[in-house]
Order: C-alpha cells, then structure tokens, then sequence
C-alpha cells in the first residue's frame, strides 16, 4: 500500500489530502505510459481551506494576502489531514507516508513557493520522496480518483479561472494538449462579468445562480471562434457584456447572465464535441472549477448521451482545487520517473508538456 500525503497552494486554497494506492505500478514501456497505481485509489483525508472570504472584498485573488494565508494555514491543514486519515499516530512520531507531494506550478509563484518549501521538508524530517506535480495534470488525474476505470482515449476539457484547454488523453500521464484559450479563461471571463453585474465573486457560483432565474435567449452574445479549431477566445463576449450593458441599462441582470452563460457553454461544449468525435475518443469528460457549472455540466451530459461517448462529470469538491488531485498525480509520477529532485523549484507558468 502506498500513502502520499499532497499540498496544494497554488492559488487561494489551501488544501492536504492524504491519497493511498495499491502496489505501485510498473513503469512505463516504449508502447505506452505507465499505469495508473493498481488497485482503487483511496482518499482517505481530504482538507481544504477557502480563502475566498480573505478575498471577496476586492472581486478577486490578491497575491500577496493569499501566500501569507497560506503560511498560517498549512500546518493545522496538514495536521489535520493527517489525523483523518490515521497516518500520524506512529511511536516514532513520524506519520506512516512513503510519499509527499505538492503542486509546483502553475500558480501564483508565492502561494506555490510555501506549499513546496513545506513539502521538501517534511520530506527530509521523515526520510521520504519529494514529488513535484503539474497542477494542471491533478485535474486530469482528478477524474480516476471518482471512476478508475474510465476507458482512454479520453478528450478532457480542463475549465478554471486561469485555462481553458482540450486534452487528449491517452492515459494516466500521456496526454496532448489540443487547444487553450489565447487570451481569457473561462473562469476569468465569469468572475470579470460577474463583477461589472454586481453580482460578487467568485463569479462563477453567482453567474449560475443568476442565470437559473434568467433567460438565455434574451441576448445573442457572439460566440468567438466556436466554429473554428480547438482554441478558445472570450475576451471578447467579456467586451460585449459591457458594451450591451451601457447601451441597455434597463436590461435584467439575471438575463444577460443568462445569456452570457449561453454563449460560453455553447463554444465550450461545441468544441470539446467536435474533439472528441474527431480523435475518436470514448469519453469526454470534464475538469476544473467550471465544470462545478450547472448548464456546463448538463449540456456536457447531453452531448455525450447523444453521440454514444462516455461521460465524466467530476463531483463539485473535486472540481475546484483540492489536494486529492495532487496526490493521484503524484502516483503517476512516482511510477514514471520516481522521486523528484530536493532543487525542483516552483514555476508560476508550468505548462501542460
């Protein structure tokens, strides 16, 4: 059995999940990736810390305020993800890990810095492996924490407040990046409108709330490039909400975020449709704090129930940042390539390689 205590401090959770697998996998051969731990994966601990509170005030993230939560908030967070899981009761004081890991990048470089500096070392007081791991691939490896025996190749639209991108993934630590965004992410476009509405942050949750009441149909936002490729744009509907907004201030807010809504699950949908049924992927799934979206997650449903692929829709606490995710990736990385090294620094801007 092995334990994996995960960090994740990327941005404004801070959050430790202790995560155990079964006997580790072989590694990978020259005709595909290394498996997924064998036997289910098992999150025994999982504790996450909002700073959203801390945060709400200035309609979003402030770097600095959020790496210092993070230095008060870690160790009681990691203390208690220890003792739910019931790994911190040895003789010896130490906790019964064979592995700590914790999100190197991308993120905001002071919120990443305390969460790996954290990790390496509890990682030398035990005698254990240090693993850094790509945020952006706990989200992927998020979706066999739920449903282990998903079937690849997957398409996967990774959604939050800082990317938007189609993945193909071939299996557990193989993927291609098939489009991103080239100027906005998703989330960023919901927690920008969501503040001209008035409606408060994080934008995402109140955009929804909104749009339940409202109606789609009242505005005909443009859908940027919906039609071509598998790379995303919404800076510009971002742009037409505030254009349409001051040329109709009689306008009901629960109907432009309605409509608003519409628009970006429609491209959103649209291309990870056409993706998936160009590659021939089995499953589309979805990752990310938008995926927590209500109307996302519907049409997601639809549009697999309709072309015959099979569906993932992650449970909302694995769509914002959790730790969970941290510690399945992890798993991947301990099979492929083992430990990493104690001088792996954090890197704000980690692509998806």
């Amino acid at each position: 059995m092995t334990r994996v205590l995960a960090i994740e401090t990327s941005c404004d959770e801070t959050a430790a999940s202790v995560v155990s697998f079964g006997d580790q996998a072989a590694a990978g051969t020259p005709s595909g990736p290394p498996a997924l731990l064998s036997g289910p994966a098992r999150v025994l601990s999982s504790v996450v810390s909002s700073q959203v509170d801390l945060h709400a005030r200035y309609g979003g993230v402030v770097p600095e305020l959020a790496g210092r939560a993070h230095l008060d908030l870690l160790t009681p967070v990691v203390a208690q993800a220890l003792v739910e899981a019931g790994v911190a009761d040895r003789p010896d004081g130490r906790p019964d890990l064979d592995a700590v890991a914790a999100t190197v990048g991308p993120g905001l470089i002071g919120s990443l810095l305390v969460g790996v500096s954290a990790a390496k070392a509890m990682a030398l007081a035990w005698d254990i492996p240090f693993v850094g791991v790509n945020h952006l691939e706990g989200h992927l490896a998020a979706a066999f924490l739920e449903e282990p025996d998903l079937d690849p190749p997957l398409v996967v639209l990774l959604v939050s407040g800082g990317h938007t991108m189609l993945v193909l993934m071939q299996g557990p630590g193989s993927y291609r990046v098939l489009g991103q965004t080239i100027d906005d992410a998703a989330g960023e476009a919901f927690d920008k409108v969501a503040r001209f509405l008035g409606l408060g942050y994080p934008g995402g949750p109140a955009i929804d709330r909104a749009a339940m009441e409202g109606d789609p149909k009242a505005v005909e936002f443009p859908r940027a490039m919906r039609d071509e490729g598998y790379d995303f744009s919404f800076s510009g509907i971002k742009t037409s909400v505030v254009t349409y907004v001051r040329k109709h201030p009689e306008a009901a807010v629960i109907d432009v975020a309605a409509s608003f809504q519409e628009a970006v699950v429609d491209v959103l949908v649209t291309k990870a449709r056409r993706a998936a049924l160009d590659l021939g992927a089995r499953g589309l799934c979805l990752a990310g704090g938008v995926a927590a979206n209500s109307l996302l997650r519907e049409r997601t449903l639809d549009v697999c129930i309709a072309e015959g692929l099979h569906p993932f829709i992650p449970s909302r606490a694995f769509c914002t940042d959790n730790a969970a995710m941290i510690g399945a990736a992890a798993a991947w990385r301990l099979a492929a390539s083992g430990p990493s090294p104690l001088d792996l620094g954090a890197d704000p801007n980690l692509g998806l390689d």
